[in-house]
């Protein structure tokens, strides 16, 4: 079987580098060198050095002029680094240029995060989506990746000229192991919408967790339901969705679904390769954007989780925004201006369970807000019903009266139809 091949890995000391054009760019650059530290040290790897670098114009060989360039080279070789990485996106160009200027390996921001996707995916869905992402990833690539590239296929009896070039083999196996990885992943998401459809037989409504990786989600969806799923302070813990059964305070039941973490800069090809994980969040009736306030960057932050919910076409999904960590950010003023970032808020501490209470007051009344509630008086020997309200989770309220059970409600589906007996017309809401 065709497999990419790429010059081995063990690297034990990085240099991380970003370059700028303006000043101003400076503050935000340096602030991406820190998550990308980060997620280097995910990858088991020491950073040594990183540095933001100005030039007033990229040069196409290698972004940086001569004298940058050997300055950079020179602080790599006294460090004894072995891998420079940009925070910038390079090109395959750019990439072999470098390397063969430095003699250590040459990568970016867009194959770290590939790194550390792969290192995360659990279930065959995160690992057929990252196989997708690092193949796209490494067609432009081949040329790097390959050492006999000048050879060239002879011609045979019914074949004419030089042949194919090595290459072009490899190009269109890659293409072929693209296109069939293509294939399994609309398969999984086949099996994926069968079982969501499963689930709607008995339609709960529905909630879907989305931010910025390491806002805390997976340890709010612990916190709200006692699970017990993984949740640690790194950046892309998890990357497959999880749902899990919430009792709201009212006793309705919804179903919430933790999802993969955005970050900046997330490269496109993982946008769309993720697309079918991230389905559980376009089709929610619900989404909570959990943020992290204590962090200095949680207004950027945000501003990346809506562009990417806008790219996979759920900009215009009820939102109810959530901030994070209060026990870790004590500045008024940051609340102040969290405040004033989103319409409808409440802050919280997933980890100490500090306004979760609030959180899911607040859930049940956004719910509520959507639903066509109507008033029903259900006979005793009919209580049935009301179980199956309760149970669908769109039983509001209930009375016990004479003649039966006054219930409030928003039934769907099929019980929808059986309560229409019951109804009482002068009580619609």
């Amino acid at each position: 079987m065709f497999e990419v091949k790429e010059k081995p890995r063990l690297v034990e000391r990085a240099f991380l580098l970003s370059v700028i054009r303006r000043e101003d760019e400076r503050e935000e650059a340096e602030s991406l060198l820190e998550e990308l530290a980060e997620l280097v040290l995910n990858l088991g790897i020491e950073v040594c050095w990183k540095t933001v670098v100005r030039t007033r114009k990229t040069f196409p060989g290698h972004i940086l002029g001569k004298g940058k360039l050997e300055e950079v080279l020179n602080q790599v070789k006294e460090l004894n680094c072995d891998v420079i990485i940009f925070d910038n996106e390079i090109s395959p160009g750019q990439q072999r240029n470098w390397e063969e200027e430095a003699k250590v390996l040459v990568i970016d921001r867009h194959e770290v995060i590939l790194d550390v996707f792969a290192e995360r995916a659990q279930t065959k869905e995160a690992s057929l989506q990252v196989r997708l992402a690092r193949l796209e990833y490494s067609l432009p690539r081949l040329r790097r990746a390959w050492t006999h590239l000048g050879r060239q296929r002879g011609g045979g009896v019914t074949q004419r000229g030089e042949g194919e070039a090595q290459i072009e083999l490899d190009q269109r196996m890659l293409r072929d192991k693209i296109a069939s990885t293509k294939r399994e992943i609309t398969q999984v998401s086949k099996r994926r919408s069968t079982s969501r459809k499963k689930r709607q037989r008995i339609p709960l409504r529905t909630l879907a967790i989305v931010g910025y990786t390491n806002a805390g989600k997976s340890t709010l969806l612990n916190c709200m339901t006692g699970s017990d799923v993984l949740s640690e302070d790194k950046l892309f813990a998890t990357l497959d969705p999880t749902s899990r059964k919430v009792r709201l305070p009212s006793g309705r039941t919804v179903v919430l679904t933790d999802t993969v973490g955005f970050i900046r800069k997330l490269p496109h090809r993982l946008v769309d390769a993720f697309k079918a994980t991230l389905e559980e969040a376009l089709v929610a009736d619900l989404l909570l954007h959990i943020v992290d306030l204590s962090n200095p960057d949680f207004d950027k932050q945000m501003e990346t989780t809506v562009e990417v919910l806008e790219e996979l076409g759920g900009g215009d999904k009820e939102t109810l925004t959530v901030y994070n960590k209060i026990d870790l950010a004590d500045n008024a003023v940051m609340k102040i201006k969290a405040q004033n970032l989103a319409d409808a808020c409440v802050f919280i501490s997933s980890k100490t369970g500090e306004g979760i209470e609030g959180l899911l007051a607040l859930i049940e009344e956004k719910l509520d807000e959507g639903e066509d509630a109507l008033q029903y008086l259900v006979p005793h020997a009919q209580y049935s019903l009301v179980s199956g309200l309760r149970e669908q989770g769109c039983l509001l309220s209930e009375e016990v009266v004479e003649g039966g059970v006054q219930v409030k409600a928003a039934p769907r589906g099929k019980l929808k139809h059986q309560m229409k007996e019951f109804h009482t017309p002068s009580s619609r809401s």
